[in-house]
């Protein structure tokens, strides 16, 4: 045999032997990776184990009238482990025995798939001896209620291979009410209440012993056994309440889309405490739509005319001017250090009374008596609004407060400009949330109070701490100064900028419109944007609540003076206030005294019906409906039943109705019932066709 061809066939032998072992391993690895690895993958998963941090519950925060603001609620995701050995001993007899059933009931509570559908997928799933399969994703407790329930399911864990993993999200019930305020709780995103009061909120993890699943996820190897156990958040009581809130945002958001502004804010402050009991914040998106998207409440801004407030209370203390002072307003120009002040308006006459030029918002009368009497001494003018708190931040419990801007003697950018232009509210950055305070304190008799916005944490219902009303000045200024800022506020609404916007409102108001120029960046201010607003409180001889409106109008608004586009605001939230919390209507005392033979009784017809028939009292049916109130009277023969007309539209005539007829109706209709007495109606506070407000208090006195 030729040596070389016999070498040669060893070598094209064992060439082709490597190939195919070759081969073998490519194809067994593909099969491996590729058809079998899930399945191998899952199991290494199974085998990693763990400790993993079991978060905490995270505390709720309450409105003041116990509401829900934020929660957080259990949500779950929904595995099947088809592994599990009861499900396939006796050849698979206890799934093929559900199977059908279990399919059902799930096509029946999700409604997503047919009940054939589910079948297939578990089926396809058994036969694939799935460790891990995700059922559900992100399903709510209610639901994994009545998962647990379910043919199979509800033979536990250990037998059916169901597995859940329960998750928490944070809930807002009233969704875009307060939103920014109260804030998201995500992990890198929190903002408002929710970051403030995280570390209460948070709670404390646990630890747990978890095994790894498909895609990372940590099933407890035994659910009731924790390593340590969590310790859940605080909850947190806040001064907002949902009524004005609602109220506020309505009002706000009515304005904003009427006059397609930029954005705005509105702030209720109770007057004596300083709690926040509403505070709105919207921007306008790129739909078009409004959303609370930034606290505009606490970033400082030009506040314009209504800074005129800290201007006049200076000159007043300082003994500056009186009201009944003369002031030359120019016709509504006036040049200063090379610059014109104008008014918004040419008021015509020249020479007014201080009082007056405040009343019909002068920038002239303002600039020139603060040149008068500042110019020469900046730091008096400037040590007053330092007093009042305009130089710092409220320190409200709100992160993110903006830090106000009042330039000082020795500033590069103070000129002989700055003291004229800061009297009427430019130069300077004050937040809405400021100037609201300043008037609040006006309302508050001199007292300044810290504005706050939770007044109780507590622990499972059990009250841990209380906040109170803090007061950060006692006394911005004298009682004389005092009662002469009340009359130049009053003054706005009774004979000045807001004459037409309260007239023939049943309540006094004292406020102060504004209407500010602001520069749209590099433009300056050639895109004439305004910011209105109007700062106040009521009612004026008693006041409850301090309320501001800032609103930033969109370029060459056709409406932007304060008292036309922030006031109506104002006054709505007023309304609504005084009508529902603030008013408390006289109720006419009425001599009590017996039913008599000449009767008159009114009600649910049936029920009327069903008394009379019992107490064999003959009557005559005129009424037309048999679902309808009606009333029954004396009448010669036998008593007249006849319809009753209920309109919950406005208030309706309760006169001797019954209690648990007054209740049914007023209720139906939104109002809160306060009764005295017992029997039949015998006077009530909202006079019958006087227009019901949603929440307001109706007083009922019973004979």
């Amino acid at each position: 045999m030729d040596i070389k061809k016999d070498i040669l066939w060893r070598v094209y032998l064992s060439f082709v032997f490597v190939v195919i072992v070759a081969a073998a391993i490519i194809g067994k690895g593909f099969y491996i990776q590729q058809v079998q690895g899930k399945y191998w993958r899952s199991m290494s998963d199974s085998l990693h184990q763990r400790i993993a941090d079991i978060d905490s519950e995270r505390g709720t925060i309450y409105s003041e009238d116990g509401q829900m603001l934020s929660t957080s609620v259990p949500q779950f995701d929904i595995y099947m482990d088809f592994r599990v050995e009861p499900l396939h001993v006796n050849n698979g007899y206890l799934f093929r025995e559900h199977i059908d059933s279990l399919s059902y009931y799930m096509a029946d509570l999700f409604k997503d798939q047919s009940a054939d559908d589910y079948k297939s997928i578990f089926a396809q799933a058994y036969k694939n001896n799935e460790g891990y399969f995700l059922l559900k994703k992100k399903i709510s407790f209610r639901e994994y209620q009545k998962i647990q329930n379910f043919p199979l399911f509800k033979l536990g864990r250990y037998k059916s291979g169901m597995i859940a993993v329960e998750k928490s999200i944070r809930l807002n019930p009233y969704k875009s009410l307060a939103y920014r305020t109260i804030g998201l709780a995500r992990d890198n995103n929190k903002v408002g209440l929710e970051y403030s009061y995280d570390s209460v909120l948070r709670g404390i993890n646990g630890k747990q012993l978890v095994r790894t699943i498909a895609g990372g996820v940590g099933v407890p190897l035994d659910a009731d056994t924790y390593e340590i156990e969590p310790e859940n958040g605080k909850d947190i009581v806040s001064t907002i309440d949902v009524f004005i809130q609602e109220v506020a945002e309505n009002a706000l958001q009515k304005m904003m889309v009427k006059n397609e502004a930029e954005y705005g804010t509105a702030i209720v402050l109770e007057v004596k405490t300083g709690k926040v009991k509403a505070i709105a914040n919207l921007g306008r998106g790129k739909d078009g739509n409004y959303y609370e998207n930034y606290n505009y409440a606490i970033s400082p801004s030009e506040p314009g005319s209504t800074f005129k407030l800290a201007t006049m209370l200076a000159l007043l203390e300082d003994k500056k001017v009186g009201l009944n002072n003369m002031v030359n307003i120019s016709g509504g120009t006036w040049k200063v250090a090379g610059q014109t002040v104008y008014d918004s308006e040419n008021h015509g006459s020249s020479d007014v009374t201080v009082q007056h030029a405040f009343e019909l918002s002068s920038n002239v009368a303002m600039a020139k008596m603060a040149v008068q009497h500042y110019s020469g001494n900046p730091m008096q003018f400037i040590n007053h609004l330092k007093n009042m708190g305009m130089d710092n931040v409220t320190g409200i419990d709100l992160s993110g407060e903006g830090r106000p801007l009042i330039y000082k003697p020795g500033h590069k950018l103070w000129g002989p400009s700055t003291i004229p232009w800061m009297a009427f509210g430019y130069n300077l950055l004050v937040s809405p949330l400021q100037t609201a305070n300043l008037y609040n304190a006006v309302a508050n008799n001199g007292k300044m109070m810290k504005p706050y916005l939770v007044s109780a944490i507590k622990e499972e219902g059990v009250l841990l701490r209380e906040i109170q009303p803090k007061v950060v000045n006692e006394k911005i200024c004298s009682d004389q100064t005092l009662a002469a800022l009340k009359a130049c506020l009053e003054g706005v609404c009774l004979h000045g900028t807001a004459t037409t916007l309260f007239k023939g409102t049943p309540y006094k108001v004292a406020g102060k419109t504004g209407t500010a120029l602001i520069a749209n960046g590099k433009k300056g201010y050639d895109d004439k944007i305004y910011q209105s607003s109007f700062a106040g409180y009521f009612p004026a001889d008693n006041p409850q609540y301090t309320c501001i409106v800032v609103i930033k109008n969109k370029p060459h608004a056709a409406v932007f003076y304060g008292a036309a586009v922030a006031g109506p605001v104002f006054k709505e939230i007023a309304d609504r206030l005084y009508s529902a919390s603030v008013k408390q209507a006289p109720i006419a005392k009425v001599a009590s005294k017996p039913d008599s033979n000449v009767y008159v009784y009114k009600g649910y017809k049936q029920d009327v019906a069903r008394v009379a028939k019992k107490l064999k009292l003959p009557f005559v049916d005129s009424s037309l409906f048999v679902d309808e109130w009606a009333t029954i009277s004396h009448a010669p023969a036998a008593g007249l039943l006849k319809s009753s007309k209920v309109d919950t539209k406005s208030m309706p005539s309760l006169i001797g109705l019954g209690y648990k007829d007054l209740i049914y109706i007023c209720e139906s209709a939104g109002l809160k019932v306060n009764a005295q007495g017992r029997g039949k109606v015998a006077a009530q506070s909202i006079e019958a066709g006087a227009p019901i407000v949603k929440g307001q208090q109706i007083q009922i006195t019973l004979n």
